[in-house]
């Protein structure tokens, strides 16, 4: 499985750490994501897949 967040896309909404907090977090300076905790995506795929759905920017990308 691989796990993408692409920060340019990132619109800082919070949905992913909301939806997986344990792999996604925001960064204290600028409110964008950051992959942490499980970078390549081996955890819940369908937590994972709830991320992508939930993001509202498209920044997040799993392939199981």
């Amino acid at each position: 499985m691989r796990l993408f967040a692409d920060r340019g896309l990132c619109v800082g909404s919070g949905m992913c750490v909301l939806t997986a907090p344990g792999v996604f977090d925001q960064d204290d300076e600028d409110g964008l994501v950051v992959v942490h905790g499980d970078p390549d995506g081996r955890g819940d795929a369908a937590a994972l897949g709830r991320v992508v759905d939930a993001c509202p920017s498209g920044a997040i990308t799993f392939m199981p």
